[in-house]
């Protein structure tokens, strides 16, 4: 019957296989505890890297569905599991390999998926979350920057087909006659009697014409005196006076008492 301590680190280690990301076994033969401690140093938030007894590790790796990780559990055996960004736990421990060569990657679990330390070399040389989140964020920008060139282009070239249109109605329409120089000086000089000269003549020969203007007006006058005869004629004609009594004939009054 196994010891309740050992039953508890089966669960805790089923549980991390279940919960990580990505699990990295590795074998760190003739490394020291102080570049154990570099590692995790390098591995930073993203990976807990856990020295495991392979026994146990097995139990639970069949607990968590993965039996296909049994063979990588041979000799010394770690396990980095991954909680954080894949890319960079995985350039962390190639990085480190490099530099200590004791460090052996043997294999791991991506996603629920077996992979190889090959597989795992190729997704160390991708690039980080970060930069994938800055590329397609400026990918996006360019996205939005093309649409709104796209927008505003018939616009533009409504505006150039416009522009286009008035210079040719402007070159095709004839040019305005050009504006009567200005009188000069002297010109203005030899005007100015002319015109006074004109206007004196003017003046003269409507004076001149106003005589003939007055003797035909002249028949109208005759027959002003014409209109009271006609008022008088419509008026009635008022009573005639008695006849006065006959004047004594002067012939027979003496010449002493017309003295």
């Amino acid at each position: 019957m196994p010891r309740p301590d050992k039953v508890t680190d089966v669960a805790e280690l089923t549980e991390q296989f279940r919960s990580s990301n990505a699990a990295v076994l590795t074998e760190y033969r003739g490394l020291s505890v102080a570049q154990l401690t570099q590692l995790r140093s390098n591995l930073g938030s993203t990976a807990q890297y856990t020295v495991v007894k392979n026994t146990l590790s097995k139990i639970a790796v069949r607990d968590a569905g993965l039996p296909e990780l049994e063979s990588f559990l041979q000799g010394p055996s770690a396990i980095a599991f991954i909680k954080g960004d894949t890319v960079e736990a995985a350039k962390s421990l190639r990085d480190f390999a490099k530099a200590n060569p004791f460090l052996v990657i043997k294999g791991g679990v991506l996603d629920g998926k077996l992979v190889t330390a090959a597989e795992l070399s190729k997704i160390a040389d991708l690039e980080s979350r970060e930069v994938l989140l800055a590329k397609v964020a400026g990918a996006a920008n360019a996205a939005l920057s093309k649409a709104a060139a796209l927008f505003q282009a018939p616009l533009a070239q409504a505006a150039r087909l416009v522009e286009a249109l008035r210079a040719q109605v402007a070159e095709n329409s004839p040019a305005p006659a050009p504006a009567p120089p200005a009188p000069t000086a002297e010109v203005a000089a030899e005007v100015v009697p002319e015109v006074a000269e004109t206007a004196e003549a003017t003046e003269t020969a409507e004076a001149t014409e106003t005589p003939e203007a007055v003797d035909v007006e002249v028949p109208a006058a005759e027959s002003t005196p014409e209109a009271p005869a006609a008022e008088a004629a419509e008026e009635p004609a008022a009573p005639e006076a008695p006849a006065a009594p006959a004047a004594p004939e002067a012939i027979d009054t003496p010449a002493t008492d017309a003295e």
